[in-house]
């Protein structure tokens, strides 16, 4: 027996390398056993992994160990999402190649992970920056464009004029440029876009098979596919007031039922009636520039306060020639949603409300709720858009909404103005297609020629790649590829005329949205796929990242693996089977006296009484102890995995990233959890070495016969292999831990214990030495090298992380005894355990010895005991 401590730092290095070395985690496509693909969303290789990654890849490692175990041939690989602006910055910032800068970023965090023991299958690593990997994205993208997936269209975008490049919604800031701080514009340019929108209503109606989804990720889906039915209503506008050649604006509305609440319509800030009504209007084309410095996110359009600009021009009802609605050119209305037109019925629509409040336009109820008084209805500074019956409104009035929309449809599909209906029934969806052009350099180029004479021109397959040049400089704004010297002039492979290649490269998003499909057969270098081996090993069968990609980067590679079977390459509709989106790390954090923040390893945190107190470790000066957040440089409240993993060691980081709190939901890093998960790795040590020399040698049969002591300690092992495997299989690994925690406790009794039953009762020592082998493979998936370090010190000439899983055993899962109820005269009393199988004269003789029964019974005889079996005791008296 060994009293010496587990040294992690010893230990941990010499089994990656012996794992390394067999290359046990390496899956090859042709093995028999059924497959099981278990993906974490590959990381930007940002130079450093954090305790977020720790966190995320601990949990997939849990589940891809688990599947091995448990016979199946599991697919577990590891890539790098390589492209991306921050490379772009650091070349500008650092002076350094992007290339340089990612590739060396690779290999620092490839080092880090695998310090953490992952169960890798590195064999197939790529980077999305690879020729060899972006090849086949842009063989894809030909393929797209063949199909009618991919086409280049003019779209409003957001355009920085100094960096002189697209920005998507999220990098304006303000109204201003993420990077440069400029007043962004919105311009109309070409743009390549996926055709997204041509599987609105499937990729929706899909959702409802995604059981094994999150509900909230399935609800943000949906949300953002948006599906809508509703009206199309084509609003006659007053002739006196249109300006020449416009005569109708059309409006797709959800709400036709509140028709007679209208006051006013909206038009957005470039739609064609606004800028014809600009052309002899200064002021309203002074009001349109500014309001497309806006941008085009509807988070900031949302918050934004709503302006207006009366155009006037009149808008007729379309049930009263004589009631006519202002238009409006609104800051708030976006060209790309329904017909960039709307009209406004302030009393049941916050937004305008607000907008009629800053304009005195008034509002009029059109729906009561139910118990008010329509006479003394008013709507103020809170619009009502719950349900209720219909007011005000001439014929519609008294019918609920669903009716009153029933009847308006039908009354405008039967007018007609010209040769149309004033009214027709649509579905609209939310859902834009895809702008995928990006004016920057590290990214996928898109392979298409532009001809003076042939127009675009797809790249010939035997040209891809279309290779990234590494000669460019940043020394000015804008693309580096626009100002290469040689690169964009190239040969028309059509007409041999001189033409340019396109100097967009793709959106970040497309490289991640069919990396989980190349994974499958990264060796093939002619194809994007081998499609019998992709349409085996997918969909993942287990997908694990952060909620924050919930919505676009699932969107686009639900819809890229449509378009990929479209084009050949997969079979399948549906990347993932299994989503799990965990919770984020979170620590509290801590601000200087000057307001600035100190980082974890410069403070000193004591209790006095029952408060925290702390200082700062080098002049002892007080820190604020502020609030619990995500880890972020910014507050300086990080931890880095590095020190963590060298102090205690990666077994202890993954069991404390495990135990803390259910995955799903955000972990409070603590320095006290970390040094309890320590602690528990010393004490499965310990008490695996204390026992080793007094078990019988491995495979060394536990008897289904024995002593209870032998028998009671085989129940609890093969309850808590049968709790702990349900538990990983639901994900729920802080219920898997907590089991672990109880089933050491036992194993502790048994070694500890005053009996020395290991010494002197061969049943129970056979018992014990399935117990403990049944708890080095219960903790491997979650602390592998401390697993591997006991299967040893207990005998095993292999390797735990290619055992088995254990067998369960069923009958051992049965309780012998059950308790039931006793009840003296109808009134319960007391609870009596007895054998499962007990007489009624045992379970009588038992009840009857209770001290509750013999004081009710003060020394007389029952009358009768009533024994419900299974049930209840019940003793007359």
């Amino acid at each position: 027996m060994t009293t010496e401590r587990y040294n992690a730092r010893e230990s941990e290095p010499r089994w990656q390398k012996l794992w390394d070395e067999r290359a046990i985690f390496a899956t090859r496509n042709d093995d028999p056993r059924p497959k099981y693909y278990v993906l974490e969303m590959f990381p930007y290789p940002s130079g450093r992994i954090h305790m977020g990654h720790v966190r995320n890849y601990t949990m997939g490692d849990v589940v891809a160990r688990y599947m091995r175990a448990k016979g199946f041939n599991v697919l577990h690989p590891m890539g790098w999402d390589a492209f991306g602006l921050p490379a772009e910055n650091a070349a500008i910032e650092r002076k350094v190649a992007p290339k340089a800068w990612t590739y060396d970023n690779i290999a620092a965090m490839k080092k880090q992970l695998q310090t953490m023991g992952l169960s890798l299958d590195w064999s197939r690593e790529f980077a999305t920056c690879d020729p060899s990997y972006y090849k086949h994205q842009q063989k894809m993208f030909l393929d797209f464009m063949k199909a009618g997936l991919a086409e280049r269209e003019k779209r409003k975008i957001n355009w920085d004029p100094v960096d002189m490049t697209v920005l998507a919604n999220e990098q304006v800031i303000d109204g201003r440029g993420w990077r440069s701080g400029a007043v962004v514009e919105q311009r109309e340019m070409n743009q390549w876009v996926f055709k997204i929108t041509k599987y609105s209503q499937d990729l929706l109606d899909a959702l409802d098979t995604l059981d094994r989804w999150p509900d909230k990720v399935r609800l943000m889906q949906r949300n953002w596919i948006g599906r809508s039915e509703g009206l199309l209503i084509r609003f006659a506008l007053d002739s006196a007031t249109a300006p020449g050649g416009e005569s109708e604006l059309k409006v797709f509305t959800t709400r036709p039922d509140t028709l007679f609440g209208a006051k006013f319509m909206a038009i957005a800030a470039d739609h064609p009636l606004a800028q014809a009504a600009a052309l002899k209007n200064p002021k309203l084309a002074a009001f349109i520039t500014e309001t497309k410095r806006l941008g085009t996110a509807q988070e900031i359009i949302d918050t934004a306060e709503k302006q207006g600009f009366d155009t006037g021009i009149k808008a007729i009802h379309p049930f009263d020639p004589d009631w006519k609605l202002p238009v409006y050119v609104a800051n708030f209305v976006l060209m790309e949603y329904g017909t960039g037109a709307i009209f406004g019925c302030p009393a049941h629509d916050q937004r305008d409300l607000d907008f009629v409040n800053k304009y005195n336009l008034g509002n009029t109820p059109v729906v009561c709720p139910e118990g008010q008084d329509p006479k003394t209805f008013v709507i103020s500074d809170t619009a009502y858009d719950g349900e209720g019956s219909m007011i005000n409104s001439r014929f519609l009035d008294g019918m609920t909404i669903d009716e009153a929309k029933e009847d308006v449809a039908k009354r405008l599909e039967g007018a007609t103005r010209g040769n149309a209906p004033v009214g027709e029934r649509q579905v609209n969806f939310r859902l834009r297609d895809w702008g995928i052009s990006r004016q920057r350099y590290w990214g996928c180029p898109i392979p298409v020629i532009h001809c003076p004479k042939c127009d675009v021109v797809a790249v010939p397959d035997k040209d891809l790649p279309v290779v990234l040049p590494e000669d460019v400089t940043f020394d000015k704004p804008g693309n580096a590829l626009d100002h290469h010297p040689t690169w964009k002039h190239v040969t028309c492979p059509q007409c041999g005329g001189k033409a340019t290649r396109e100097t967009d490269t793709m959106d970040t998003f497309v490289d991640s949205s069919w990396y989980f499909a190349r994974f499958t057969d990264p060796w093939n270098e002619n194809a994007p796929t081998t499609p019998a081996v992709a349409n085996h090993m997918m969909p993942v069968d287990q997908y694990i990242g952060g909620v924050e990609h919930a919505i676009l980067h699932l969107l686009y590679s639900r819809f890229f693996t449509r378009a990929m079977k479209a084009t050949g390459h997969v079979g399948m509709d549906e990347p993932f089977a299994g989503m799990f989106t965990q919770g984020m790390v979170v620590h509290e954090t801590y601000r200087k006296q000057d307001g600035t923040f100190a980082s974890p390893a410069e403070i000193s945190i004591e209790t006095v009484g029952d408060k925290r107190r702390a200082t700062l470790l080098t002049t002892k000066e007080p820190v604020e102890i502020g609030s619990i957040e995500k880890m972020s440089k910014s507050k300086r409240n990080t931890v880095d995995p590095d020190d963590i993993i060298g102090t205690y060691g990666a077994d202890t980081a993954r069991w404390f990233m495990l135990s803390d709190s259910p995955p799903d939901r955000d972990v409070i890093w603590s320095e006290e959890g970390v040094q309890g998960a320590s602690r528990f790795v010393q004490r499965v040590w310990r008490l695996v070495n204390t026992a080793a020399p007094h078990l019988p040698k491995p495979g060394t049969p536990a008897g289904s016969d024995g002593p209870e002591e032998a028998l009671a300690l085989r129940r609890i092992a093969h309850r808590t292999l049968a709790d702990i495997s349900t538990s990983i299989e639901r994900l729920r690994f802080n219920t898997a831990i907590a089991k672990l925690y109880a089933f050491v406790g036992a194993l502790a009794d048994v070694v500890d214990g005053p009996a020395k039953s290991l010494e002197t009762n061969p049943a129970v020592a056979a018992a014990a030495r399935e117990a403990f082998d049944i708890l080095a493979r219960l903790i491997s998936p979650m602390m592998p090298h401390l697993a591997e370090q006991c299967w040893q010190v207990l005998g095993h000439s292999g390797l735990v992380s290619e055992a088995e899983w254990p067998e369960i055993e069923p009958k051992l899962l049965v309780d012998d005894t059950i308790t039931l109820p006793v009840q003296v005269n109808g009134k319960k009393r007391s609870d009596v355990t007895v054998a499962r199988n007990a007489s009624n004269g045992e379970i009588e003789a038992a009840v009857l010895a209770i001290d509750a029964v013999k004081s009710a019974l003060d020394g007389k005889s029952p009358r009768k005991v009533i024994i419900v079996p299974q049930r209840i005791v019940n003793v007359v008296v």
